[in-house]
């Protein structure tokens, strides 16, 4: 029997292309989503990619007991856990929210994985928990000084873990700490699909291109860069559900807890991106500059190489690859998934 994973926010952006990620790769992922940021169409089209019967569970991770009950039914052996909140500028405007879901959410998991005798857990955590950087590459020991709530979520997430597992030997962690994911899987079935304005640079992009948005905003024209736009290290989703697999791997052969980062190594400005994104969609990119937003930095891009010597994985799809996927999912899903947001 193929081992069964608990995969909360599996119905998400970077949860289902892992999800799909596992399947390919022999394992039994189980998704326990509460749809709030999600549409259950990307199950069903998970479902009709593999050929495969994906369990679903309507659970929110701060309701101990009901994932108690997940995780026991399905005898799940592991979690990959993706649930949370993850907008910047919201996370200022309802910090109390974040603080609830994304860390007493956590607290609420690791109960219950307490509780079954779950042991393993990879987290999706984020390059914010380092905020504005005081060196280049971006390495794991770089110190953590996150600038806004979602990042101190995060890191407080993160913290929560490590302190979970350094008083029990029966809890073993990896921490993935992701830079910018974009891209879609290469069907166009599975891709980034934001309820509202999207918080990030290539989904705001894609939807200008399909004729949803009349412009994008560019935040600054006046950074120390080659062209003055911010330049961030930007990571196919599909190389990154792959990064889970290896972590996951890594972490139940070898019960060693891990934190590792995982992004290319290199950065992209906006215009690069943007005139990428153009020339592989054939559309061109209305785009309007304006004032640096608070907070945002010149430049923030990863190394990477832990992450090749601990999991034996690396980035495999460059720029050309993210636009052309993005594209592939937004041109054939123009209104998201439901078509209604």
């Amino acid at each position: 029997m193929r081992k069964a994973v608990l995969v909360t926010g599996g119905a998400g952006y970077i949860g289902s292309h892992t999800c799909l990620a596992l399947i390919r790769e022999g394992w039994r992922p189980v998704v326990m989503d509460t749809f709030a940021n999600s549409s259950p169409e990307a199950i069903s089209r998970l479902r009709s990619l593999t050929g495969s019967d994906i369990p679903v569970c309507q659970v929110d991770i701060r309701d101990t007991e009901a994932c108690r009950q997940v995780m026991s039914q399905y005898h799940c052996q592991s979690v990959i856990h993706f649930a949370g909140l993850k907008a910047v500028g919201e996370s200022q405007a309802h910090a109390l929210e974040y603080y609830d879901v994304n860390v007493n959410g956590t607290h609420s998991l690791l109960k219950a994985m307490t509780c079954e005798g779950v042991r393993h857990i990879i987290f999706s955590s984020s390059a914010t928990v380092y905020g504005e950087p005081t060196k280049l590459p971006i390495s794991e020991d770089h110190p953590l000084d996150p600038t806004n709530p979602y990042g101190r979520t995060k890191l407080t997430a993160e913290k929560l873990i490590e302190d979970v597992a350094s008083s029990s030997a029966d809890i073993c962690f990896g921490i993935l700490r992701y830079f910018n994911p974009v891209g879609a899987d290469q069907s166009g079935k599975i891709g980034e699909d934001p309820k509202g304005q999207p918080n990030n640079l290539m989904p705001f992009i894609a939807q200008v291109a399909v004729g949803r948005r009349e412009y994008l905003t560019v935040y600054g024209d006046d950074y120390s860069t080659k062209d003055g736009t911010g330049v961030r290290d930007y990571i196919h989703v599909s190389d990154l559900a792959i990064a889970h697999l290896r972590a996951l791997e890594k972490l139940v052969g070898f019960d060693e807890n891990f934190v590792v980062n995982l992004g290319t190594g290199r950065g992209y400005s906006v215009l690069e991106v943007l005139d990428a994104f153009s020339s592989v969609s054939g559309r061109s990119i209305p785009h309007r500059f304006n004032e640096r937003r608070v907070g945002d930095v010149a430049t923030v891009y990863a190394d990477p190489t832990l992450a090749r010597n601990l999991l034996g994985w690396k980035a495999e799809l460059g720029l050309k690859e993210m636009c052309r996927d993005h594209w592939l999912w937004q041109e054939a899903n123009p209104l998201g998934y439901d078509g209604e947001h």
